[in-house]
């Protein structure tokens, strides 16, 4: 893939609004590629010449001619040939001036073989001539207000103008986020399916998305990053004005087994789902979530806030505790009401109802409305959610429109009969509200807010510097010098002695109590695995000790003082070969990659942002004195992580530093901790790092187009 595009606003003009189109393979029947993009294409209200080299109805018999006829110079071409002429093809559109192309057939990378030859030229010319060249393998894309529907799927006719814009790796989920989208009541003010992204990629959708008055939220599927840095800037940039809800793919593809435990957490499907968030994205797990936060998003949107607080007012009571208890679950607070807004409820609802949060209406009657004033009116309420039955009693878009909600963002979530719920949404829509269908649409849209307002609010003040080191990072790192490096930051370690295991008696005499013994080789990166470590050795079991590991050749060995039970945690720094540093912190010891209950950052970064990490794990409450058990100070923990992240920001050859475990134990060090094991690992000398990482172990692109 190129580099992304420069200027991006002026650069994507030519595709996005084109004064004039070409379309390359054009065919009178509607079953064939060429054929369904000409459908597609009859809407647009500016000239449009339609090639084909065997002729035919109203066809040109070459790209030349088709563009003489147009009497404007044509801005984008369309391309519906087979993949082994596109290069050529594009070619000759550079020479009559286009400025821009849709590639849309496959058979190019994702094939193998000649495949990427292909591909290569049809790279080759689209640098050399300054093209942005969309795809190739994609099914298009769609502007709905300006009627540009250059799209060979059946149904883009249908899908309406809005104010979100889909940019998918994807032509296939492209189109169906944007139908999503339809049946949701809320159109697209863009619908973009990336394909192989020869020179148009989600960077330059993200920056145009920014600045297009049309769109308010952006839904971002990634299956690939070619440029970590550009990606987390556009998405930074963008979210400043306008929110990004973004699905990642690739769970379950854990990759190659890495030396560390931090390399082989931090896999490219975790990593970017964590430093996306941290640039200000919302990030969802499915495409449901994704349509319904951003549309959400395109409605309404809370300013930053550390902890909002959600007023939850509903008509039925088993829906809300469904509601109550999934926003709970995701960590939204739903605070208590005060009094004044419960007496003003007391006046307006009927006995029996739940005066608390959430308000349980029971069935809506005419002074609705005036709930609702009184629930945004209460100081811990910045988001008031609504949920009712659509019925005849109150029509509740119309009820929330007329509610005096002051600051206070509102989300309706109404169900019913499909007819029904259909007029509701349509209704809120021309009213500007965001409106869900169902308690799992509510919930998640309530939840994209929330986040969205952590997010921007964590992003703000100045990044943590963290403590500099000024050593040499050459040569082999065993234990011993990787322990040394955490004394020189201020990381308590076990006293210890490294030595041959002729000295090792000596050594243990030195020390007090049962002791750790430990092989001390760079080599030996997971030593418990291999039977490395000896615990609890005295002076009657030594020799058995070194017995255990003297078959293992180190030539070296720690003897360290055992430190008291506590939580075990790993923390460490890696550099990501797409985004660069990132840190890890999460639940340690040798169990850490089966719980892999970790949470990421990328350094430098806020204190805010290393501080919520470990809020962001399953097992927080073991981080927060559960049952007696030792807390983790977050500001201290923050610290470390940037001092981790800062060795690999000022020294280029360190890959990765990692501290499994990290023992809190109250009373161990300033902190309560201390480094029972540490692991350096340095840059292999001359390594070529990937310019891309794929988010899935399959191929970017599959073959979405058909036979053309």
């Amino acid at each position: 893939m190129t580099e992304p595009m420069t200027d991006t606003t002026s650069t994507l003009q030519p595709l996005l609004d084109p004064a004039a189109i070409l379309l390359v393979g054009a065919s009178t029947d509607h079953d064939k590629l060429g054929g369904a993009m000409a459908s597609s294409l009859a809407s647009f209200d500016r000239p449009v010449a339609l090639v084909n080299s065997r002729g035919g109805d109203g066809m040109h018999t070459d790209v030349a001619a088709a563009a003489a006829s147009l009497g404007v110079v044509p801005d984008l071409a369309i391309l519906c040939v087979p993949a082994a002429v596109c290069p050529d093809v594009l070619e000759e559109c550079a020479r009559v001036g286009v400025r821009a192309a849709l590639v849309c057939a496959g058979g190019f990378a994702e094939v193998g073989g000649e495949g990427v030859a292909l591909q290569e030229r049809l790279a080759d010319v689209a640098a050399r001539h300054r093209l942005a060249v969309l795809g190739p393998n994609t099914s298009g894309f769609v502007v709905p207000a300006a009627d540009l529907r250059a799209s060979f799927v059946p149904g883009v006719a249908r899908v309406e103008a809005g104010s979100v814009a889909v940019v998918a790796a994807s032509g296939g989920l492209n189109h169906a986020l944007m139908f999503a989208l339809e049946r949701a009541g809320q159109g697209v003010s863009l619908a973009v399916g990336l394909g192989a992204g020869t020179s148009v990629g989600a960077v330059d959708l993200l920056r145009h998305a920014a600045a297009d008055p049309r769109t308010r939220a952006v839904a971002l599927h990634l299956e690939t990053v070619p440029d970590g840095e550009a990606l987390l800037d556009a998405v930074r940039t963008t979210t400043r004005t306008t929110p990004v809800a973004a699905l990642v793919v690739g769970e379950h593809d854990l990759g190659d087994f890495a030396t560390s435990h931090t390399g082989a957490l931090a896999t490219s499907w975790r990593t970017t789902r964590a430093l996306l968030e941290q640039a200000g994205a919302v990030v969802v797990d499915d495409e449901e979530q994704l349509v319904a936060v951003a549309s959400t998003l395109a409605a309404t949107r809370l300013a930053p806030h550390a902890d909002p607080g959600v007023g939850l007012v509903t008509a039925q009571a088993g829906p809300g505790l469904l509601v109550t208890d999934a926003l709970l679950g995701a960590g939204v607070r739903l605070p208590e009401l005060g009094a004044p807004a419960r007496e003003r409820l007391a006046d307006l609802l009927p006995p029996m109802t739940h005066l608390g949060n959430p308000v349980d209406t029971g069935r809506p009657g005419p002074r609705h409305g005036e709930v609702l004033t009184a629930v945004a009116d209460d100081p811990g309420v910045d988001l008031v959610a609504v949920y009712a039955l659509a019925e005849p009693v109150v029509d509740l878009p119309a009820s929330v429109a007329a509610a005096d909600l002051g600051d206070a963002s509102v989300v309706v979530g109404l169900d019913g009969s499909a007819d029904e719920v259909a007029l509701g949404r349509r209704d809120a829509a021309k009213r500007g509200l965001a409106c869900q269908v169902g308690a799992r649409g509510l919930v998640s849209g309530l939840v994209g807010l929330v986040a969205d307002a952590r997010t921007r609010h964590r992003a703000t003040g100045d990044a943590v510097p963290g403590r500099s080191w000024s050593g040499a990072v050459d040569g082999p790192w065993d234990e011993a010098r990787a322990k040394d490096l955490l004394d020189a930051l201020g990381v308590p370690t076990p006293a210890r002695r490294v030595v041959t295991e002729d000295g090792a008696r000596a050594a243990l005499a030195e020390l007090d109590g049962p002791v750790v013994l430990k092989v001390c080789d760079p080599a030996v990166a997971h030593k418990t695995e291999v039977g490395g470590v000896v615990v609890g050795v005295t002076d009657d079991t030594l020799d058995a000790a070194l017995a255990q590991v003297r078959g293992l050749g180190a030539p070296r060995l720690v003897l360290e003082e055992m430190a008291g039970s506590g939580l075990d945690l790993v923390v460490g720094a890696r550099r990501d070969p797409v985004f660069g540093p990132v840190v890890l912190v999460g639940v340690g010891g040798v169990a850490t990659e089966v719980y892999a209950d970790v949470a990421l950052a990328a350094v430098p970064a806020t204190r805010a942002q290393l501080e919520a990490l470990p809020g962001r794990l399953r097992a927080r409450a073991l981080l927060e004195g559960h049952r007696g058990g030792p807390v983790v100070d977050p500001g201290a923990l923050a610290d470390l992580l940037a001092d981790l992240g800062r060795l690999l920001l000022d020294h280029p050859d360190l890959d990765e530093v990692e501290i499994n475990p990290l023992r809190v134990t109250p009373g161990v060090g300033p902190d309560g901790w201390v480094a029972l094991d540490a692991l350096v690992v340095p840059a292999p000398p001359h390594a070529a790092r990937p310019s891309e990482v794929e988010v899935r172990g399959a191929p970017a692109t599959s073959h979405e187009t058909p036979t053309v």
